[in-house]
């Protein structure tokens, strides 16, 4: 497949060179180093989440003392709302 590439001017001639020195065709350099860089694994960053933290972390935890049931209830907890809508 033709297509047109846009490559700095150093980049081609050593390329060109190279292809000259090694007897192969520009078109074959240009594979070669595609292959090449298209085999290595990609490197991936692990995602850090930021730090958001309110308040003094040395401080007790206030959600300590409730157990898991009791969080839940507060955290759905609607007062006001109708018990079927859920």
């Amino acid at each position: 497949m033709k297509t047109t590439l846009d490559i700095h001017d150093e980049l081609l001639a050593r390329a060109k060179r190279h292809a000259r020195e090694t007897g192969r065709p520009l078109r074959a350099v240009v594979e070669e180093g595609l292959r090449r860089v298209l085999a290595r694994p990609v490197p991936r960053s692990r995602y850090k989440l930021p730090d958001l933290r309110a308040g003094d972390p040395a401080a007790p935890d206030p959600l300590e003392r409730f157990s898991w049931p009791e969080l839940r209830e507060t955290i759905y907890d609607d007062p006001g709302g109708d018990p079927g809508a859920r």
